[in-house]
């Protein structure tokens, strides 16, 4: 009977460790196919910039001549990944429970101040009448960033399933729970320095000048 228990256990143990290597293997495609299909947006960004009818929004009479809100939103994301890096690391040490639910709190927190804010500039560019019917590089702009914060909504939902397992560590303290919560909050951390990353390349894509354009486009050939 002992010999069954521990032959049970140690097949739960392999399943699991396998379903957390295959969710691993997983986020990495996930996030090559995300690099791949915004590097083929990056491309098109940079072809259509060529043509004589673009207009950056960058330059100093549009609107992202000032970037103060976009610099703030980008503060709240990597506030985000910073407090899943601090999850990430707590989560190793049981005394370290309550941080890690408040990092993950936190990070939860910053990652819907960071879509508000995204939110809040799209209604910014609507209002001065900078739709995306109106100008290529407005429907560039709404379409990156639009597609960027429905990945980060996706991460979410994930992040907060996280959550709520860090806690039910606060009265539940099994083995099982925790290398669980612990294998989310790694998978979590991962993809959030991703997005994060990803955002900052768009950032800077996004406000660059025209001369930046030509300058990339005859670097590559365009």
């Amino acid at each position: 009977m002992y010999t069954n228990s521990n032959t049970l256990y140690l097949s739960r143990d392999k399943d699991f460790l396998r379903r957390i290597k295959t969710a691993k293997t997983g986020l990495h495609f996930l996030m090559a196919a995300i690099s791949s299909m915004f590097l083929l947006f990056l491309i098109a960004y940079i072809l259509r910039s060529q043509v004589s009818d673009w207009e950056a929004l960058s330059q100093p009479w549009q609107p992202l001549s000032d970037t103060g809100q976009l610099w703030f939103n980008s503060a709240l994301l990597a506030v985000a990944s910073i407090a899943l890096e601090y999850a990430r690391r707590s989560i190793k040490d049981l005394d370290n429970s309550k941080l890690t639910r408040d990092c993950m709190l936190l990070a939860c927190a910053a990652t819907v101040a960071f879509l508000i804010g995204q939110l809040l500039v799209w209604k910014k560019l609507a209002a001065m009448g900078f739709m995306a019917s109106s100008n290529a590089a407005n429907a560039f702009f709404y379409l990156l960033t639009g597609l960027h914060g429905l990945h980060l909504m996706g991460g979410l939902v994930v992040l907060t399933v996280a959550t709520y397992r860090c806690k039910r560590l606060a009265f539940e303290l099994q083995e099982p729970l925790r290398l669980r919560t612990k294998s989310s909050i790694e998978l979590c951390a991962t993809y959030w320095h991703f997005l994060l990353l990803l955002w900052l390349g768009l950032f800077a894509l996004l406000t660059g000048s025209p001369e930046s354009y030509a300058a990339i486009a005859k670097l590559c050939g365009f």
